[in-house]
């Protein structure tokens, strides 16, 4: 049993502003002097980068598609483990996730046992912000919804009004934050803009100070430290491996859709992490595997185009057999060539065939499981990955079916469809995995890198 001082932050819609609070929360927190270990509930990869910028530390996902809700207790008490207190960002509304509310907030929070502040935005609203929050009560029980925090309020009358009406349901007002567009964080197509790209760190700042005159932080501590002892099973999450390894894993402005505790599996499996930049570097370091993630390549197509020196070095890579692992926008990377949204073309790896086009709307978001049609580095054919989708690309030339690696399956709708792509050991697709909830994949993947560093080990005559 853990005694784990814990929060969900959760809210009644997307844009109700609990990002804002949440980040706000974490850095008015640690100006207290305290430890404090942000979660962002769902496979969202953006807003923990602003959680992380306002705690110092890395953020962590929890979600129960893409891993096993039975470890999410696990993971949640070894990252916040030295923490004074846990917070836990909620994803869209409340009771909003996939079918039939998998991974949901609601589900997260009960999963975790954790208490839940559901943030209103009041703008435009008196009274009724008290039948919202009854509602949200009474839909399930079973959540311990313990309060409210009151967003974008006008002025001091419009507050009264509020907390006046929520007495009435007996719903305890835990902070009420007036407008301020000067906290607002800028947005584009996928959502957030990046912490990589916003330079704006004072942003933090403010959104601290604002949440500390705001909220009442002291009864608000008091509430995470009254969850309820949290049970921990036996680590099911892999242990220390007999690989050795180097696996380069892209990192910089265009590449940073990482789940930390997904890298950490690699790691634990003997494989040692070493970032590189597509966009900065010339060279790839001394690696085994390479694995290049999801980010925005489109905002920085030209950039990423001109550094043939990379490209060149990432084909090589390819057609020396080193295992790759491409996901979304390294999938793009990857491409032949990658047209951005004003509809210029960028020469981009070449290791896939055909463009990465850019489009107005929004391709696919949601939950998938994958199965994988030929043995991979990931796995055997008939090898079944849960995984996610979230892209505004898609492939000039459609899949096709008997040449594609995977067949994916949406959640949502269960309408099947080909997807990615395998040239000798690169395996590319739009497909996001966490490896918590995926090992054996982890473990095939470090597996082959290891043996690819002993191919070439005796290859160049290395010991």
């Amino acid at each position: 049993m853990k005694n784990i001082p814990r929060l969900v932050i959760a809210a009644t819609q997307s844009g109700a502003g609990k990002t804002t609070i949440v980040t706000g929360l974490l850095a008015a927190l640690r100006q207290r002097g305290l430890s404090v270990q942000s979660f962002k509930a769902g496979p969202d990869y953006i807003d923990p980068g602003y959680h992380a910028l306002a705690s110092g530390q890395p953020a962590h996902n929890l979600d129960s598609w893409l891993t096993p809700k039975e470890i999410l207790p696990e993971i949640l008490a070894a990252e916040a483990e030295h923490a004074d207190i846990a917070i836990v960002e909620g994803v869209m509304g409340l009771y909003d996730g996939g079918r039939q509310g998998i991974s949901s907030t609601a589900e997260i929070a009960k999963i975790i046992k954790a208490p839940v502040l559901l943030v209103i935005d009041a703008k435009s609203m008196g009274a009724s912000a008290a039948a919202i929050a009854k509602g949200f009560r009474d839909y399930d029980p079973s959540v311990k919804l313990a309060g409210v925090i009151l967003n974008r309020l006008g002025s001091d009358t419009h507050e009264a009004m509020i907390r006046e009406a929520m007495a009435g349901i007996d719903m305890p007002v835990y902070g009420a934050l007036r407008r301020n567009d000067g906290l607002r964080m800028p947005e584009r197509h996928l959502g957030l803009v990046p912490v990589e790209e916003n330079k704006e760190r004072e942003l933090i700042g403010r959104m601290g100070e604002a949440v500390a005159g705001q909220l009442d932080l002291d009864r608000l501590l008091e509430l995470a430290r009254s969850a309820e002892p949290l049970a921990i099973e036996e680590s099911s999450l892999p242990g220390a491996g007999a690989y050795s390894c180097r696996i380069g894993v892209a990192k910089d402005e265009a590449f940073s859709f990482y789940y930390p505790a997904s890298l950490k599996v690699l790691a634990r499996l003997g494989a040692e992490i070493v970032p590189f930049s597509p966009l900065h570097d010339e060279k790839l370091p001394a690696v085994d595997g390479l694995f290049i993630g999801g980010g925005f390549p489109e905002m920085f197509a030209g950039q990423l185009a001109a550094n043939a020196a990379m490209r060149q070095a990432v084909w090589q890579a390819a057609q020396n057999d080193m295992p790759i692992l491409a996901e979304c926008g390294g999938y793009m990377y990857l491409m032949d060539s990658l047209q951005d949204f004003a509809g210029v073309s960028h020469p981009m790896g070449g290791v896939f065939a055909g463009q990465a086009v850019m489009t107005e709307k929004l391709q696919m978001v949601g939950y998938v499981e994958a199965e994988l049609q030929k043995d991979s580095l990931l796995g055997k054919a008939g090898t079944k990955l849960k995984g996610h989708e979230f892209h505004f690309s898609k492939e000039r030339e459609p899949i096709q079916q008997d040449k594609a690696p995977f067949i994916f399956r949406k959640l949502r709708n269960n309408s099947q469809y080909p997807a990615g792509q395998q040239v000798k050991n690169v395996l590319g697709s739009y497909l996001h995995l966490h490896f918590a909830g995926c090992p054996d994949a982890a473990e095939n993947f470090v597996r082959q890198c290891a043996a690819y560093k002993k191919k070439r080990g005796q290859i160049s005559g290395e010991v």
